[in-house]
């Protein structure tokens, strides 16, 4: 009997933590694959810091490393120019990446560094109890926007991918969704893509992921990706950014 799916090896075959309905585990399948595809596992080493996630060294097979809230980047620098064979990634929300680690990840881009990083964006604070993150939608409510975030009180939201793809040591920036199997699929061949950038040393690659927070959203799992195609793709539209037609 021929195998038609599997377990990817560079994943743990453990019980993810999350919320039913999160796709943060379908995104850790997604890089698991991408690293046995690419027989890097024994070489790769990843960084997350603090958020739902702080624990996914629970969940891969490869070296993982922990740190300071929004540092991810720092940290990854330093690996990587200590290990400039290895893959270095980040595993970052938004709430870490695009607030209190803004100046990380754009001096990061912006100095060329040769890592991936991996930007999980659900536009809320998921793991403390869904305030609202940078990247909240107008009129989004949250539990720190409880009437719905108004740009003249709390400012627009941060379409990251953009504001990165200005930098010039940015070299593939691409954003791709969670809400449906196509979209999954263009995911997975994005985070090969930005891996295999770091690996050609062509520099800095980072792909943004629109996903889910059905219990933060107060929606169920289905709701969830309705919602995210409804309402998040035309903040943050699909798409390459920077570096489509890179040779790896």
């Amino acid at each position: 009997m021929a195998t038609v799916f599997k377990k990817p090896h560079a994943l743990k075959d453990l019980t993810l933590h999350y919320c039913p309905g999160c796709t943060h585990g379908i995104i850790h399948r997604i890089i698991a694959e991408v690293i046995d595809e690419l027989d890097i596992e024994g070489k790769t080493i990843g960084v997350s810091p603090v958020g739902c996630t702080y624990n996914n060294y629970e969940y891969f097979n490869c070296d993982m490393v922990q740190a300071a809230h929004g540092r991810a980047p720092a940290v990854a620098t330093g690996i990587k120019r200590v290990n400039p064979d290895n893959v270095v990634f980040t595993y970052q929300g938004d709430g870490d990446l695009a607030a209190i680690g803004t100046a990380e990840i754009i001096h990061a881009a912006t100095r060329g560094e040769n890592i991936t990083s991996i930007f999980v964006n659900n536009a809320i604070y998921g793991m403390t109890s869904g305030q609202m993150a940078p990247t909240t939608l107008i009129n989004q409510v949250t539990t720190t926007s409880p009437f719905g975030r108004k740009a003249e009180d709390h400012g627009f939201p941060i379409n990251v991918s953009e504001m990165l793809a200005t930098l010039k040591g940015a070299a593939f920036i691409e954003r791709v969704s969670m809400h449906d199997i196509k979209n999954i699929n263009n995911a997975k061949k994005a985070v090969k893509k930005a891996f295999q950038v770091q690996m050609a040393k062509k520099g800095f690659a980072i792909v943004e992921i629109l996903s889910s927070c059905p219990t933060n959203w107060g929606l169920n799992p289905v709701e969830s990706l309705k919602w995210i195609k409804e309402n998040m793709v035309p903040q943050y539209p699909l798409g390459n950014y920077k570096g489509k037609d890179l040779e790896v």
